[in-house]
């Protein structure tokens, strides 16, 4: 019922998250011009893929932005993804959480109060059911409250986030047609809600109040179009990785000949294990596009699961010209060399791995670290992992390990004693 209270208190490492250059880099592209009008710095705006099936996102401390693959598969288009974001950050421009945390406050102090009221007309030998009934409705009355003040600051934040998207000059109708595909999934349910009982308005409202707001905006000019295509290919990857065959198809059935269908469908067939059907998927994709390196990317893995490994080094190493700030692609490229094991490959692994943790701290890229290294660097390599992972009874073993087979003065050593302490 109360779900913005509730967020707040849950730890970003209670998520799963998912890490992809390709996804991360059009998000950042996509929400860094309405972030920017909420003033948030681009150097401090965290963008964070939740893998979780809901219709939501959530912006935690101002800077952190959590956008669900449920949202991100469904929502088929980039101005209403930024509208989502735009209304998010609505909640913080207006201040919404620390309000709530007050009027929560407030209405705790009010319950108490109450229930003080009906325990003293019972002790002071008045009507016991009158003074049980004050007891009993005072969390009701606390309730209410709350409700109502909540669905007054998801009003404002739709407000603010038209606002927030004028002001970036982003399309504002991007928002309407969130909520009408809200009011599509869940319309019928909808009807039969008393708009009392919820803390968001009810979707046909929101609609009506926004495009009252979007009519009285001024604007001058034609606002800013973003990549549909680079989108539709983003939306296209998360359902290939994540739907099952049945679905995939469904979407992306066989007549559909797009770039983001045959995207989807090679990444269910390399999941599926038809790699041969998803190397001719991936080459066909590349003859049609040779400057995107996330379709490198997909060949590398591809030619990696049939145990091309020289292939596959290939693949990823035309990736990485193309996108040199690429660490997951950095980290792929490392697992292969730490395998194949020709001259020069661990050396080039390791350096690998150590590029991509400048970008990016990521516990794979600490694992493959591990499989590189041949002495007491490789258990420091695992007591990181396991510490980013929320293991620290691992963590310490692998970091007491490490200190033991390395001199105090070498860094690892030092990073060792960090994780200890």
């Amino acid at each position: 019922m109360f779900l913005l209270s509730v967020i707040l208190t849950v730890p970003a490492h209670a998520l799963s998250v998912i890490n992809d250059t390709e996804v991360e880099k059009l998000l950042h592209k996509l929400i860094t011009p309405v972030a920017a009008t909420a003033n948030i710095p681009e150097n401090r705006l965290k963008i964070h893929i939740v893998n979780d099936d809901d219709f939501n996102a959530f912006v935690n401390g101002g800077e952190d932005i959590f956008v669900y693959t449920g949202l991100l598969t469904r929502i088929k288009n980039p101005n209403a993804l930024q509208a989502v974001v735009a209304h998010e950050l609505g909640h913080m421009v207006g201040g919404h959480v620390a309000q709530m945390s007050a009027r929560m406050e407030a209405e705790m102090t009010r319950t108490i109060l109450i229930q003080a009221l009906g325990v003293g007309l019972m002790v002071a030998g008045g009507n016991p059911s009158l003074g049980a009934g004050v007891m009993a409705g005072a969390g009701g009355v606390a309730q209410q409250s709350l409700l109502s003040f909540s669905r007054d600051e998801e009003r404002m934040a739709d407000e603010l986030a038209v606002d927030l998207l004028v002001k970036a000059n982003i399309n504002p109708n991007g928002l309407i047609q969130v909520f009408e595909q809200m009011q599509d999934l869940i319309g019928a349910a909808e009807s039969k809600i008393n708009k009392n009982k919820t803390n968001h308005p009810l979707t046909g409202e929101r609609i009506k109040n926004t495009r009252e707001k979007i009519s009285k905006v001024k604007h001058s000019g034609k606002y800013k179009e973003y990549p549909g295509a680079e989108y539709e290919l983003v939306r296209a990857k998360l359902i290939g990785y994540l739907y099952n065959e049945k679905q995939i198809l469904n979407i992306y059935p066989y007549r559909d000949t797009s770039n983001a269908a045959i995207y989807a469908r090679t990444i269910g067939n390399m999941r599926g294990g038809a790699l041969d059907a998803a190397r001719m998927g991936i080459e066909t994709l590349i003859k049609r596009d040779s400057k995107n390196p996330y379709y490198y990317e997909l060949l590398g893995d591809i030619e990696y699961q049939l145990g091309h490994y020289d292939a596959s080094v290939d693949a990823y190493e035309s990736a990485l010209k193309l996108d040199k700030n690429a660490p997951q692609i950095q980290t792929a490229l490392a697992l292969v060399l730490s395998e194949r094991q020709k001259p020069n490959d661990i050396e080039r692994g390791i350096e690998m791995c150590k590029t991509s943790l400048l970008s990016e701290k990521s516990p794979l890229t600490y694992w493959v670290l591990a499989k590189l290294y041949k002495d007491g660097r490789s258990y420091w390599a695992m007591a990181e992992f396991y510490n980013m992972n929320g293991d620290k009874k691992k963590a310490k073993k692998f970091a007491k390990l490490a200190q033991k087979n390395l001199g105090s003065d070498e860094p690892e050593y030092i990073k060792a004693g960090d994780i200890l302490e």
